[in-house]
């Protein structure tokens, strides 16, 4: 079996997360991702949140698999001419530096389309043209700005950052969809293209409910949210929710067996429509099934909170794990609240590649997230990420064609 993206090749000029979890995937695909790094620097994770003296930090080994590492001095002349070469034998160039960057480097679109018309340029910045294209966008700025903030958290709270990192991975996603479909597009035009996403473009795409409900709020009240059953008045905007169901079926998250000294020790339960009657007999209430205060979804809407403050006395008498073997026969949505320990664990997770051990010369074993897409006839092996120019004269050599003396003088030259 080959691999979906073998023979594609990538010139990856990424730093950080949003970029470098772009090119993981497609190098979890099979593509040749070439990442080029400053000489004795490197990307600014290899030394970020260190917790192994002297090795590569899991900020940049988690976020750089299957990648091949050439250190190369872009400021530099013959730097310039060797970064010109590996635009004429890449398919596509990543990169997500400040707007701007590359162009003063030399390196525009035009003159990267002069180079190579079938190069696909792809890029992520914070934000799109208007007021703030130039301005500088990290994960927490772009969830505040792509409205997932001022949804997120307590009713009547602050507004709060998610732990899922939807603006830097969130984008990278974003952008590793956009590069497949220009590479399809090749196929057909023969010819590249510039790929944009921007990261407050990303976060609000994850956050399409919520502008639904923004459009739904100008009709009345949210009436699935819990304020509505609690007579808290709504404003102009989406409000924070807490742990309501983002979608048409009431949710929320409550305690289990154990919680006074399990922070984790919770469950999500949704009272899905269809299967009401089978939540009344779970939790002893099958007199809620006929009553008419409780007997169909609109009539309970108001009174939400009454219902899973029922929910959760049962629950609290279960496990998370014992609630979901309970629910699941039933068709009743339930989930545990699962926490990194946990999910570390799960064989499942390691059956499946999701969750991967690698092996690391300078840290040894460690774990990280696996490819989470999985094709049926493209395996996607998950190999360690490059020591600091570990594959420069590799690149060279078998890349651009550098014989050994010419490798040898771009060293001494400081290019490489």
């Amino acid at each position: 079996m080959t691999k979906a993206l073998d023979g594609v090749r990538i010139l990856d000029m990424t730093h950080v997360q949003s970029g470098p979890t772009c090119t993981q995937l497609l190098a979890w695909f099979g593509a040749d991702v070439i990442k080029v790094e400053r000489p004795g620097v490197g990307d600014a994770t290899r030394g970020q949140l260190r917790d192994v003296p002297d090795a590569d930090s899991l900020y940049f080994t988690m976020l750089n698999h299957n990648k091949r590492s050439i250190t190369l001095n872009t400021k530099d002349d013959k730097g310039k001419e060797i970064f010109t070469k590996l635009i004429e034998k890449c398919d596509v160039m990543v990169e997500n530096f400040a707007p701007g960057a590359l162009g003063r480097m030399g390196f525009s679109w035009e003159r990267i389309q002069e180079i190579n018309p079938r190069m696909i340029y792809a890029s992520i910045k914070g934000f799109g043209p208007g007021d703030y294209e130039d301005c500088k966008v990290y994960e927490n700025v772009a969830q505040c700005a792509g409205g997932s903030a001022s949804t997120t958290g307590a009713i009547g709270g602050i507004p709060m950052v998610t732990g899922a990192q939807i603006g830097d991975s969130g984008t990278g996603l974003h952008l590793a969809l956009g590069i497949v479909t220009a590479l399809y597009h090749r196929e057909q035009s023969g010819k590249g293209q510039r790929v944009e996403c921007a990261m407050q473009d990303s976060v609000l795409n994850l956050c399409r409910v919520k502008l639904r409900d923004q459009q739904r709020l100008a009709h009345g009240p949210l009436k699935e949210y819990a304020q509505f059953g609690l007579e808290i008045p709504f404003g102009e905007a989406t409000p924070r929710a807490g742990n309501d169901s983002g979608g048409g079926q009431p949710g929320r998250i409550l305690k289990c067996k154990g919680w006074e000294h399990d922070p984790d020790a919770y469950t999500y339960f949704i009272t899905q429509a269809a299967v009401w009657k089978n939540v009344c007999d779970v939790i002893g209430r099958p007199d809620w099934k006929e009553d008419p205060d409780y007997a169909t979804p609109e009539v309970r809407l108001p009174r939400l909170t009454q219902i899973f403050e029922a929910i959760e006395v049962w629950t609290m008498t279960k496990t998370k794990f014992e609630v979901m073997e309970i629910c699941n026969p039933l068709n009743i949505p339930v989930g545990p609240i699962l926490s990194m320990k946990e999910i570390a664990e799960d064989s499942a997770l390691r059956k499946t590649g999701t969750v991967v051990e690698v092996d690391h010369p300078e840290r040894g074993k460690y774990l990280s997230v696996g490819n989470p897409i999985k094709l049926s006839d493209s395996p996607s092996d998950v190999e360690r990420s490059p020591l600091l120019g570990e594959h420069t004269d590799e690149i060279l050599r078998n890349v651009l064609g550098f014989s050994d003396a010419e490798i040898k003088n771009a060293k001494e030259e400081g290019a490489v």
